[in-house]
């Protein structure tokens, strides 16, 4: 964090006149740890009939968590999902195995999808950080 950033935090804490105490996520940098590319391709989210059930992983899906599930990453492994139309990106945390229709490198929950805007199916780059 820059020390114009902490100035002002701390300007702004003198003149509300009150105790606050800040967490450092609250001024948390964007990541900026490099992340490999490991495949492009189109990527589709699901979640309507397999919200409440058991990934593969074990855990209960939860269409509204950032996970997605992938053929061969391990449990657990997080990596960065570019839409390659809007530009934006989510990390999400790969908890199931899928995707299983063809052509389709990444099924994403319908939380992860809706934040880089596909609705359907789109082009991704993914990346594992």
């Amino acid at each position: 964090m820059d020390q114009r950033k902490v100035t002002l935090a701390l300007a702004s804490l003198f003149i509300s006149g009150s105790t606050i105490f800040l967490s450092p996520a609250a001024y948390a940098e964007p990541d900026q740890s490099p992340a490999k590319v490991i495949q492009s391709g189109r990527a589709s989210w699901y979640g309507p009939g397999f919200h409440g059930r058991r990934t593969a992983s074990g855990e209960t899906f939860n269409t509204n968590d950032m996970t997605a599930a992938h053929r061969t990453l391990p449990f657990g492994t997080k990596v960065r999902v570019v839409n390659k139309k809007t530009g934006r990106s989510v990390v999400v945390r790969i908890n199931d195995r899928g995707p299983y229709a063809h052509g389709r490198v990444i099924d994403l929950s319908k939380a992860s999808a809706q934040a880089i805007g596909i609705s359907g199916v789109g082009s991704v780059d993914v990346a594992q950080l």
